[in-house]
């Protein structure tokens, strides 16, 4: 065993939206990053960023060993998420299995702090929010479900000192570069937007950048070791508000299509039922139309008082920057 390498961080998932940005952020502050990718063809960029670059998978833990030799710490972002045609056994493979053989790679390695990206929809629908991280487990799917037990297995190592680390739980994630919500953008812009049920359910994001700073926060601080600390912006927002402000952006009228929540649900569901056996992305899913009538808010002061973790900017402002990016780029 060689020992570990100082500023030298390893980040998993680093072809991904937060990876992506986490490397690109960890580079900023002059930190050394390697950056584990699944795909070899994903790494052209991330190297001429000036990251070292590893190409090793979650289920193979001898390429996991050969990731974190000589690292200080690790960000472990990557996951399997919400993709048609896997079964459960493969979800908890990847997001559980695959955490406990990094942990014990990474032990092995010397490594000294382990961060873990957990996903705040380890909560499920919560009945009386805001939800704290006192709110127990209640996941809703099977992503949730092997998140879920990740989280449980990296506490368990953290709190019998295996390794020191903590968890993180990011509320819903956006900011500049995500693809992933263009669509909803898009269909405001366009004026298809419509509403399932009233539009009064909240919503609460954070913003990929702050984001990103919290785990760098939560690997800088090491004297808090086995804690769960839940990241989300300023504060959470109805859709109806969201979607006005968006609109209102735009420069477009606000939507004012309503259509029952019942139905669609069903329509959802039976999507997913007759797609996901043929191995074929649904064209809509029960967790889509789950986002228009599940009410989400997060309680931070937690990360803010052990972490000095807050927001940079107002959610209007977040936005904004979203919208100017989108521009930028020509998707709207």
């Amino acid at each position: 065993m060689m020992n570990a390498q100082k500023n030298l961080y390893l980040v998993t998932g680093a072809s991904g939206f937060v990876g992506g940005h986490l490397v690109d952020y960890l580079l900023q502050q002059g930190i050394s990053v390697r950056a584990m990718v699944r795909d070899e063809k994903k790494a052209r960029k991330l190297k001429e960023k000036g990251a070292e670059v590893v190409v090793a998978n979650m289920a193979d833990a001898t390429s996991l060993a050969a990731a974190v030799d000589v690292v200080q710490g690790v960000y472990h972002i990557a996951a399997l998420f919400r993709q048609a045609g896997f079964p459960e056994h493969v979800f908890h493979d990847v997001n559980a299995e695959g955490t406990r053989r990094l942990l014990d790679a990474s032990i092995a390695a010397g490594v000294e702090r382990f961060v873990y990206c957990s996903t705040s929809g380890v909560m499920g629908h919560v009945k009386n929010p805001p939800a704290n991280e006192e709110t127990p487990y209640s996941p809703g799917d099977m992503y949730q479900r092997s998140k879920m037990e990740g989280e449980k297995i990296a506490l368990e190592y953290f709190r019998s000192n295996k390794i020191s680390g903590v968890a993180i739980r990011p509320a819903m994630v956006y900011g500049p570069g995500d693809t992933r919500i263009l669509k909803l953008f898009r269909m405001i812009a366009r004026r298809m937007f419509f509403f399932v049920g009233r539009g009064e359910a909240t919503v609460h994001w954070v913003d990929v950048r702050d984001l990103v700073r919290s785990f760098m926060l939560a690997m800088e601080k090491e004297e808090y070791n086995g804690e769960i600390y839940i990241i989300a912006g300023e504060s959470c927002t109805t859709l109806k508000k969201m979607v006005d402000l968006i609109a209102t952006e735009l420069n477009v009228s606000p939507p004012k299509i309503h259509l029952p929540v019942k139905p669609m649900q069903w329509l959802g569901s039976t999507c997913e039922t007759i797609c996901t056996p043929l191995r074929i992305q649904p064209p809509l899913f029960r967790r889509r139309v789950d986002f228009y009538t599940k009410s989400r808010a997060f309680d931070t002061s937690k990360a803010k008082q052990d972490l000095d973790f807050a927001p940079a900017q107002t959610f209007g402002q977040e936005i904004k920057d979203i919208i100017k990016d989108y521009k930028e780029h020509g998707y709207l």
